[in-house]
């Protein structure tokens, strides 16, 4: 009568394990609808606020995680099955076998192989399922609704910039290549006044926090600071405008910019001269902003340093050299002296000007390209966005890694974030805004325009 090896053996075992396993998972399937059903009547039974579309809504979402895991849960038991029949054919083969150490060895390493694939199928298995978790929840989130409230025609070339004044009365500006640099009123669309003072690029603009004077950045390496007066318009009776859902398919296409001329640049009044040039970079000035307070002004520049001047004598303070490449942004803290540069050598540095004897940099190397623009927030949090299609949200008291991370399909341009609400508004390369929460879940996508969008702003009333 022949006699049946150990490893046959361990291996109809195995099979044995496998379809009575197979048995129990059916009879598991087979009761699940009558599960489902008593939880279904238990949930009815409960007082609650939710609506019973919700709540019926959550029931099936959980019920679904509780599947997944549940198969996760069976094949992992069966796939250490596997493993524990594999490791105990390979020690009673090795038992039979002479060799010595090379055989212990070679052993060692064929169960060690299998060993690491059967552990790749599980983590394999494991993303999987917990991608399709998150999808359902992701799938189940109301999108935001948006409205086009006004459009402000009159440049001639890209707007590299936008701001809204800190103190009445409250007008939008507007930065350009056209060499000029716009204030509009944000209820009317209507010019209101044009800076013509620079001889290159307007690359960006800023307001003073108490006092109705401005501050542009340009391609002509100076940065100038320029008084205005203005009066608003009467603002006339908005018609009746739909919403829009933030779908992909709906596009504004740009008007022709000739069909502005009739009320716009050709009425509005100009300023040529400024108050206050401040000289000293060798290269394009990207990007200036005002310290709190506002007796200090901050400009960066592609001679890849940043500059602090004192407003009222024009002298430069402090010169901020380190970034090994030209410098795309900077910007202020609403309420500390603390200033952040953004380059294209893939950092961002924070500069501490608070003690007045001495300052501070910290260096921040979080991204893989050109890091386009890092801003604060009323908090104590710093966004940085960046050509390696993310944006990242620090925190000033643990700067050490991020509290959140948004993936995105498109290189990020200058963002900027919601002073009351801490909502992220990204305009991305591929003509899109994305509006995000501060945990980095996304909220809603912008109408696109035909042309790529650089910035984006929030006013005091949180409209983007």
């Amino acid at each position: 009568m022949p006699v049946e090896s150990g490893s046959s053996a361990a291996s109809r075992q195995a099979k044995q394990k496998r379809k009575s396993h197979s048995l129990s998972i059916r009879r598991t399937n087979s009761t699940e609808q009558e599960r489902t059903g008593l939880q279904r009547e238990m949930l009815e039974g409960q007082d609650s606020k939710l609506p019973l579309s919700l709540r019926s809504n959550l029931l099936d979402l959980f019920g679904q995680i509780e599947r997944e895991f549940e198969n996760l849960y069976i094949e992992n038991i069966e796939l250490r099955r596997e493993i524990e029949t594999l490791n105990d054919r390979l020690t009673a083969e090795g038992q039979t076998i002479d060799g010595g150490d090379l055989t212990k060895g070679a052993l060692k390493t064929k169960a060690s192989h299998s060993t690491s694939q059967l552990s790749q199928k599980l983590k394999t298995t494991y993303k999987a399922s917990t991608s399709k978790i998150v999808s359902s929840f992701k799938a189940t989130t109301s999108r935001a609704v948006c409205q086009l409230v006004k459009e402000y025609v009159g440049h001639r070339d890209g707007i590299w910039d936008l701001s809204v004044t800190r103190t009445q009365p409250v007008v939008l500006g507007t930065a350009s290549a056209d060499h000029s640099a716009m204030l509009w009123s944000i209820e009317t669309g209507k010019c209101l006044l044009k800076y013509v003072g620079h001889a290159g690029s307007v690359n960006s603009i800023k307001f003073h926090p108490t006092e109705q004077m401005a501050l542009t950045a340009s391609g002509d390496q100076t940065a100038h600071i320029w008084r205005y007066m203005v009066q608003l318009p009467t603002p006339q009776p908005v018609a009746d405008i739909s919403q829009t859902p933030c779908d992909d398919d709906i596009d504004f296409s740009d008007k022709d910019e000739a069909d502005g001329d009739g009320e716009g640049p050709n009425e509005c009044p100009s300023i040529r001269m400024a108050s206050t040039t401040l000289r000293s970079h060798q290269g394009v000035v990207i990007a200036a902003d005002w310290l709190v307070g506002g007796k200090q002004v901050v400009t960066a520049s592609w001679d890849r340093a940043a500059n602090l001047y004192d407003v009222e004598t024009s002298e430069l303070v402090h010169s901020l050299t380190g970034h090994d490449q030209e410098l795309t942004h900077c910007c202020t803290h609403p309420t500390q002296r603390l200033v952040v540069t953004s380059s294209r050598d893939t950092t961002f540095r924070l500069w501490d000007f608070r003690d007045p004897s001495i300052h501070s940099v910290n260096v921040f190397q979080g991204h893989t390209d050109t890091v386009t623009s890092a801003v604060f927030t009323v908090g104590d949090n710093v966004v940085s966005g960046s050509d390696d299609r993310t944006v990242k949200v620090w925190d000033l008291k643990n700067m050490r890694s991020p509290i959140a991370t948004i993936r995105t399909d498109s290189a990020v341009n200058r963002i900027s974030v919601s002073v009351s609400q801490r909502i992220i508004a990204l305009p991305h390369d591929n003509r899109q805004v994305r509006l995000f929460d501060m945990s980095g879940v996304r909220l809603a996508r912008l109408p696109h325009s035909n042309r790529q969008v650089t910035t984006s702003l929030w006013n005091s009333f949180d409209t983007l």
